[in-house]
C-alpha cells in the first residue's frame, strides 16, 4: 500500500515545496489538484510538465495523478443536453490524460459533482448515455497512455448523479476497459447505507485508487470514522494502490493535516 496526499491542502505553497514537505512526512506521492496551477491543463506548456515531473523526482516523490479536474475549467459539463458542451468535455478529458501522463501519473479523479448533475428535463437514462460518451475517447487515451480514469460515486448532498459504490462501477463497466474504474472514497463512503468494509469487498477489482479522509471533512484520524475495518478490507481485496489523503476541511493547517494524517494511517495499516 503507498500512501499519497492532495496538494490543495498545501495552499499558496510553491508545487515544489509541497512535493518536499510530503516526502519529508513520509508519502509516497502527491495528487495534483489542476485548479492550483491554472485554469485549464492546456495552458501548462510541456517544459512546464517537465519542470514538475522532476521537481518530484527530485523531492523523492511521486506524482500520483489528477483530481479536481474540472474546477475552473469552465465550460465543461458531463450530462449537459447540449451536444457542443459535451463534445468540448470529452475534448478536455482526453487533454487531462495526457497531462497526467506528462506529470508521470497514472490516475486521474473525477469527482466534478457540479459539472455531471443531471439537469431538469433530463432524465438519468439520458445523462448516463451522454456521460459515457463524454469518456470514451479519453478511455482509449488512457489505454494509450497508461493513466487510469476514476469515477467517484459521491453522496447525495453533493450529486444527483451515482451516489453508489455498486452504480459506479455499473457505470464503468460498459467501456470494458481497464482504465476505466472507479475510486472509493471514505467520506463519499459514509453516506451509503452499507458499512464500508463490505463496499470494498463488493468492489473487488474495480476501483484503482482510495481517497483516506473522514464524514467530518478532515483528515483520517481526526473523525470517528475507524480506519482499522478499512484496512483489513483493502488488505482482504488485494488492494495495492494509493491511500490518498483528501480534506475539505484545513483549519488545523497542512503541516498538522499532513503529518497526523500520516502517522494515523501507518499505524493502522501496519
Amino acid at each position: 500500500m503507498k500512501f499519497g496526499i492532495c496538494n490543495e491542502i498545501f495552499q499558496g505553497w510553491r508545487i515544489e515545496d509541497t512535493f518536499a514537505y510530503a516526502a519529508k512526512a513520509g508519502y509516497d506521492g502527491v495528487e495534483i489538484a489542476p485548479f492550483t496551477l491554472c485554469n485549464y491543463v492546456t495552458e501548462i506548456s510541456a517544459a512546464e510538465r517537465a519542470r514538475i515531473r522532476d521537481m518530484a523526482a527530485r523531492a523523492g516523490i511521486a506524482i500520483s495523478g489528477l483530481h479536481w479536474v474540472l474546477v475552473k475549467a469552465e465550460g465543461m459539463y458531463l450530462t449537459s443536453p447540449e451536444t457542443a458542451v459535451r463534445g468540448k468535455t470529452a475534448r478536455y478529458f482526453c487533454d487531462l490524460v495526457d497531462c497526467c501522463a506528462d506529470f508521470g501519473g497514472k490516475i486521474i479523479v473525477v469527482g466534478s459533482p457540479k459539472q455531471r448533475n443531471v439537469m431538469p428535463g433530463v432524465t438519468l437514462e439520458q445523462a448516463w448515455t451522454w456521460a459515457t460518451d463524454v469518456f470514451r475517447d479519453a478511455v482509449k487515451r488512457a489505454e494509450d497512455r497508461g493513466v487510469t480514469i476514476c469515477f467517484e460515486p459521491l453522496a447525495p448532498t453533493e450529486t444527483n448523479f451515482i451516489n453508489t459504490a455498486a452504480d459506479g462501477l455499473k457505470f464503468t463497466q460498459p467501456l470494458r476497459s481497464p482504465n476505466f474504474k472507479i475510486i472509493l472514497d471514505v467520506k463519499a463512503m459514509s453516506s451509503e447505507a452499507k458499512p464500508i468494509p463490505q463496499i470494498i469487498r463488493e468492489s473487488r477489482g474495480g476501483f484503482a485508487y482510495f481517497h483516506a479522509n473522514d464524514a467530518n471533512l478532515k483528515g483520517p484520524g481526526f473523525g470517528n470514522v475507524d480506519f482499522k475495518p478499512i484496512a483489513a478490507a483493502l488488505k482482504e481485496v488485494g488492494y495495492d494502490g494509493y491511500v490518498s489523503v483528501e480534506v475539505f476541511n484545513f483549519e488545523e493547517g497542512p503541516e498538522v493535516i499532513a503529518t497526523k494524517s500520516i502517522e494515523y494511517l501507518k499505524r493502522t495499516f501496519a
